[in-house]
């Protein structure tokens, strides 16, 4: 086993070994170092409030690379089984997992849990919310913008959406061969069009102009 993989795969075990989150205190195992400082502040405060509100427990953690359970779900199921072995500890909780090489992110949780979210939430976060923002590597961004959907969710609030999608402008800025070459045609015609006047008209000034002068001829 590679050094790289040995301390990916060191990892995993480090989070199965890492004591679940305390409620009230702290809701972030970030692994992968995806979080700045005042994104932890921030999802911590808002994780916080949600379980002193609703109960609901959230749990956001990041790691660099899977290489024991390579499918995310299957990884923060294990994780969560772990840190709440019955139905009744994990029944209300909730893994939000992204890992950074692969750039995938999973949602797992107890059946209440999952209730409270919903399938169309859940599947909207996984399928823009976490993609879109990892296309530009804006890990916090793709944590952050799905808590704060899955948190309006169980609160019974209004669902801020998903992000937008930004399309680049796939419109033509070339030009076609068949364009480029009726430009040069255009031109070479124009070229042409330039020389004979540039010869003919100095011709037919100076033809005038020994028509017009008697003694041209008695030189």
């Amino acid at each position: 086993m590679s050094g790289s993989a040995f301390s990916s795969s060191a990892a995993e075990l480090e989070i199965l070994q890492t004591p679940p989150p305390e409620s009230g205190k702290g809701y972030i195992v970030d692994d992968g170092g995806l979080l700045s400082r005042a994104a932890s502040g921030t999802i911590n405060s808002k994780l916080a409030a949600l379980e002193k509100e609703t109960g609901f427990h959230l749990n956001v953690i990041t790691i660099r690379k899977l290489v024991f359970e390579q499918d995310p779900f299957a990884f923060g199921d294990k994780v969560l089984e772990t840190w709440y072995p019955t139905l009744e500890v994990g029944n209300d909780k909730g893994n939000l997992l992204l890992v950074k090489n692969s750039k995938e992110g999973a949602i797992v949780g107890g059946p209440a849990f999952l209730k409270g979210v919903g399938d169309d939430i859940l599947d909207s976060i996984l399928s823009k919310n976490i993609p879109y923002n990892l296309e530009d590597e804006k890990f916090g961004e793709a944590l952050t913008s799905s808590v704060d959907r899955i948190v309006a969710a169980l609160e019974g609030k209004e669902d801020p959406g998903p992000p937008t999608k930004f399309i680049k402008d796939k419109s033509k800025t070339y030009k076609t061969k068949e364009e480029t070459n009726e430009k040069r045609e255009v031109f070479s015609n124009v070229v042409i069009g330039l020389l004979v006047i540039s010869f003919v008209v100095p011709m037919v000034q100076y033809f005038g102009y020994v028509a017009g002068d008697p003694d041209f001829d008695d030189n």
